[in-house]
């Protein structure tokens, strides 16, 4: 199949006209984006928006072969009409499959949300899915075999892609391509699901390294793709050091590059304080944020989760606490050696097969301590962090909630 994106937008387009936001002031030369709007082969076109005809023919093609337009969506501007000699549009019923004389067979989705979902196979048996703004699939999707070509909100709802992996209809050959951008989310939850996505990227760098860390991509406007023909799908790092000041975002940046994945084992380290309500406030509101399908781990003891063999994505949040403890635990407040305990948790690093986010505070950029508890932790802190970076395919430093990549 042949899919041309006429438009990769959300329905307002990007950028929103009078908006202010940076990400509005960001989207100009091909990070400018219409309405998402999708042609399939010339026949079938997937959600009508402004200027299709216009869009299509500066991607060269034509809408003249349209027999099927279908909406994904509510549009709550005026309806748009459809350009003469395109069938008008219309909505299937859910698990409602249409098949055309070129043989494509259309089966409408149903999604979490208001919209409609649309699986396309092609007469060649090639299969795509595609996903309204915000939305996810309402059950399982599709049989054994996986899609060759997805397109969703991936940026708004990257637990929509972690129910397609956990279903079977997204695997590594899949092509993973984010639509519908620029949805300007407000910071919280919206529909019940998890919100790690935070508010909307800036579009460039920012946007194409978070789809990258899900294993997806953008492509610009007018770009063509070949369903079970693409490119090298994004390489998700192996392992990630995520490195921070207090309240930066770095804890929401690691849980963010595992949203899209289906389970997490998240290693919580801080352990509990009995009597402390402040630090129990700030454990719920880490545990509150964690998608349902998460497993939460409470404990130091890192290693073996490391050496465990087919486990899901570990998240360990983080190494300042574990480190704390091993200072306690080998009494090197009092002249003991943590050495052999950072060695130990180092060489796990190196020889884990999981797929790993580690966060950790980068200390040390401020006044010396005053106290030689104080400059001992920020000394072995540094040392920690330095050594596992070591390890990692990929380290990125947050400041002020933005990103910087160091490595990887």
């Amino acid at each position: 199949m042949d899919i041309t994106l006429l438009g990769t937008g959300a329905p307002a387009g990007l950028p929103r006209p009078g908006c202010p936001c940076a990400a509005c002031a960001a989207a100009v030369g091909p990070e400018a984006r219409a309405a998402t709007s999708v042609l399939v082969d010339g026949i079938v076109l997937l959600d009508l928006t402004p200027g299709a005809a216009l869009a299509a023919a500066r991607a060269g093609r034509t809408l003249s072969g349209v027999m099927q337009v279908l909406l994904s969506h509510p549009h709550d501007g005026p309806a748009v009409a459809p350009p003469a000699g395109v069938p008008a549009p219309s909505r299937a019923p859910e698990g409602q499959e249409v098949t055309l004389i070129s043989g494509h067979r259309v089966r409408a989705v149903a999604v979490d949300s208001p919209g409609t979902g649309y699986e396309v196979t092609g007469p060649g048996g090639r299969r795509l899915l595609y996903l309204p703004p915000g939305a996810a699939p309402a059950g399982p999707v599709g049989p054994a075999d996986p899609y060759d070509l997805v397109l969703l909100d991936v940026a708004s709802r990257p637990d929509a892609l972690a129910r397609l992996r956990a279903h079977g209809a997204v695997a590594a050959a899949t092509d993973v391509v984010a639509v519908h951008l620029g949805g300007h989310l407000a910071a919280g939850r919206r529909g019940g699901h998890p919100d790690v996505a935070g508010p909307t990227p800036p579009p460039g760098p920012e946007l194409h390294r978070r789809l990258a860390a899900a294993g997806a991509r953008a492509v610009p406007d007018g770009h063509h793709l070949v369903a079970g023909h693409g490119p090298d799908r994004p390489v998700v790092p192996r392992r990630t050091l995520v490195l921070g000041g207090a309240r930066s975002g770095k804890s929401v940046e690691a849980e963010r590059r595992l949203a899209a994945f289906p389970e997490v084992e998240y290693a919580a380290t801080g352990g509990t304080r009995d009597g402390d309500a402040e630090w129990a406030a700030r454990v719920a509101v880490h545990r509150e944020r964690r998608p349902a399908g998460w497993r939460t781990t409470e404990t130091c003891d890192l290693v073996p989760l490391l050496a465990a063999a087919g486990g899901p994505p570990l998240l360990v949040d983080c190494l300042s606490l574990w480190l704390t403890d091993a200072l306690d635990g080998t009494k090197a407040w009092e002249g003991g050696d943590v050495r052999p305990r950072v060695d130990e948790l180092v060489a796990a690093v190196r020889a884990t097969r999981r797929t790993l986010v580690a966060v950790s505070n980068e200390v040390g950029s401020g006044v010396v301590p005053a106290t030689p508890a104080g400059r001992l932790f920020r000394d072995e802190l540094g040392r920690l962090n330095a050594a596992v970076a070591a390890e990692c395919e990929q380290v990125l430093l947050v400041v002020a909630g933005q990103v910087l990549v160091l490595r990887g």
